[in-house]
């Protein structure tokens, strides 16, 4: 039966009663809830607000569309996802109150959370991150060959993003079980959709990526639902992403500060007439499946049931100062430690790049669950030939190359955490790690602290210079991670520590930066041991012990020092290789320094605002009374790594660090 509502048309095709029934009531309560966080915002008791109104059909249809245990992505415009997944209300009353007990735990407002229980995952402010970590979940779905389908949304102002193109080029690529769907509702904060792309609608983006795609009235209800019920069965039994584009509207600002000044009058009334919750009301009590005495009494119970639960979350108290004792112990994710037996007397020669494979492949072997990313790493073995073999060891599901899609394969990895899958991301060198900086500090770094989910995610970085390959393929740039907490980074210095501190990495379910320097790769050889083993992240080593000074370095460094410390014998240095650098092993520092009253880092960054800064600094609150010299430190200059061997010979630190150690011993 085909019945127009005032201005949208419905097809009720064999929908029931209660499906009918149950998507009104869906739409209804988030509305109401809405219009009661409006009046709460206006007497300053919930502090930000981002309206759906005028949306609700596309956020109440989807959750009722899929399956229970599908993950969905929503913005911050869905409430009706998270009402229509049983979300208690008072619980989500608690997130926006900013209190302990909503999901964050006062770190985060809004629907900035996940919840693996209801299957939903929050969005960051950064908009089109998600998308990518979707898709993380539906190939864990498929590498499991559950027939699932999960569900990621954007704006259209997010479609400008280069996350949305990643995203959607590697799950075509990999033919991934994800549904995109793009709110399209007229705006990007106050920039139209004129002004934001040149296509005339941004479903004919699909046909760029081979995907198939689809258009519908987002203020339709049974259109959203139908659609999005036919498209997931279809995708369960045939995997592979579908974009959709609901054409809707926001008929509020897009937050309440902003207003809605910079929208034309006549475009406010067209799209009133077509709000999805009158429309449907009255198309369903042209059906006599609704009565006025009967949508009274829906609302009369809404009412009730949202005043109950503000109750609830009123009792609450605020968070108060003595209750902030969780804060540092939430930025990772505790340890579950797996046991690895002692290894045994076996060793081996192994070369530094060995130890870093023998490390990884190991890692495979007790991990089913381990998969490894990156540019060119399965048939040909990445440009290091790191992989080499792996792929037909392990198989093309767990050792995947992957398009240039830095962005999209860390949001992967993040999204197969959320699915139970560990997975390993190489950068092909660890400058082109910027195109993808914003998964691992905004999202990777992040989680964890704000919804309590683990990033089972390790980024192998081939760092550092001294190989004559200039500014793009030689950067340190390890500092740019230690400034982000959630993080962990580990830099070793030679084989053993490579594949023990890889193997730990991978076994870890926090993220973890892994730099490993190009130029050790052939040029460093060791006795190690067979068997799978792991080093503590976060434990110093002292490499040789000393009274007068002592020499704090990583990397490169432990063998720049160790060079000059043999070519000084009359020196008596302690020489440190931090081989972690978050965490940091400050008590094997304080500890040496407070002996010897003297110390100098070493490393191969850049000096101004490197690691090196923060090790003095540290150094000088702590250690002050022992002291019997000025702390120092020595890195490379301040400019891009050059590519001229007589340039980046004067660029690094080698030759100045020997005179900034005889100047430090002599003081």
């Amino acid at each position: 039966m085909t019945v127009k509502s005032p201005a949208i048309q419905y097809n009720r095709k064999k929908h029931s009663k209660k499906t009918l029934l149950d998507l009104y009531k869906g739409m209804l309560l988030p509305r109401m809830i809405e219009e009661k966080m409006l009046s709460l915002l206006r007497q300053g008791k919930i502090s930000k607000w981002f309206s759906g109104i005028g949306q609700e059909a596309i956020a109440t249809a989807i959750p009722l569309a899929l399956k229970p245990d599908e993950y969905i992505l929503p913005m911050h415009r869905n409430l009706g996802v998270f009402v229509n997944r049983d979300i208690p209300l008072h619980k989500l009353f608690l997130q926006w109150q900013g209190k302990k007990d909503g999901f964050s735990k006062g770190r985060d407002r809004s629907f900035h959370f996940g919840t693996n229980e209801h299957h939903i995952v929050g969005m960051i402010s950064h908009l089109g991150p998600q998308l990518a970590v979707g898709s993380g979940i539906a190939m864990g779905d498929k590498l499991k060959k559950e027939k699932k389908v999960t569900l990621a949304f954007t704006g259209d102002g997010g479609t400008s993003e280069g996350d949305f193109h990643e995203a959607l080029n590697v799950a075509s690529v990999w033919d991934l079980p994800v549904i995109f769907l793009i709110e399209n509702n007229g705006y990007g904060l106050s920039t139209p959709i004129k002004e934001q792309y040149n296509c005339e609608y941004l479903v004919e983006r699909g046909k760029g990526y081979g995907m198939e795609s689809h258009q519908i009235d987002g203020n339709n209800i049974l259109e959203v639902y139908e659609t999005i019920k036919s498209i997931a069965q279809s995708i369960r039994k045939k995997p592979r992403p579908v974009l959709i584009e609901a054409m809707t509207f926001r008929m509020r600002g897009h937050e309440e500060a902003s207003g809605t000044k910079y929208v034309p009058k006549k475009l406010m009334s067209e799209w009133a007439l077509k709000d999805p919750i009158s429309n449907f009301e009255q198309y369903l009590l042209s059906l006599d499946i609704l009565t006025e005495d009967l949508i009274s009494e829906i609302r009369a119970n809404n009412k009730a049931l949202i005043e109950s639960e503000l109750k609830i979350a009123y009792s609450v108290p605020e968070i108060q100062n003595e209750e902030t004792s969780e804060e540092i112990p939430d930025v990772f994710s505790a340890i579950k430690k797996k046991s690895i037996k002692k290894p045994s007397k076996k060793k081996s020669e192994k070369r530094f790049i060995d130890a870093i494979s023998d490390g990884l492949k190991q890692s495979m072997q007790m991990h089913d669950n381990l998969i490894l990313m990156g540019q060119d790493i399965a048939d040909y073995g990445g440009v290091f030939k790191i992989t080499d073999g792996f792929l037909k060891e392990f198989g093309k599901d767990r050792v995947r190359n992957t398009p240039l899609c830095e962005s999209a394969i860390l949001g992967i990895g993040l999204g197969l955490s959320i699915n139970d899958y560990k997975s390993m991301v190489e950068m092909q060198f660890a400058d082109f790690v910027t195109c993808g900086f914003n998964q691992i500090i905004n999202n990777l770094s992040k989680t964890h602290y704000r919804w309590g989910q683990n990033a089972d995610v390790v980024v192998r970085m081939p760092t550092g210079g001294g190989v004559g390959a200039g500014p793009f393929h030689s950067q340190s740039n390890e500092a740019w991670f230690f400034h982000s907490p959630g993080l962990k980074i580990v830099y070793p210095s030679n084989p053993h520590d490579a594949k023990g501190l890889l193997i730990a990495a991978i076994n870890e379910p926090n993220p973890v930066m892994y730099f490993e320097h190009k130029a050790m790769y052939r040029s460093l050889s060791a006795e190690i041991p067979d068997d799978p083993y792991e080093i503590e992240i976060g434990k110093a080593k002292i490499v040789t012990e000393g009274e007068d000074l002592t020499i704090i370095t990583y990397g490169m460094g432990v063998h720049w020092a160790k060079e000059v410390i043999e070519a000084h014998p009359h020196i008596s240095a302690e020489l440190i290789d931090l081989r972690s650098l978050c965490p940091l092993d400050t008590e094997t520092i304080f500890n040496s320094v407070n002996k010897t009253g003297k110390a100098i880092v070493l490393h191969e960054d850049s000096i101004t605002g490197g690691i090196g800064g923060e090790i003095v600094a540290l150094i000088s609150e702590n250690c002050f009374q022992n002291l019997d010299g000025p702390v120092m430190r020595c890195g490379s200059l301040d400019t891009p790594v050059p590519f001229a061997k007589a340039l980046e010979k004067h660029y690094l630190p080698v030759d100045r660090f020997k005179l900034k150690l005889l100047e430090l011993y002599e003081y």
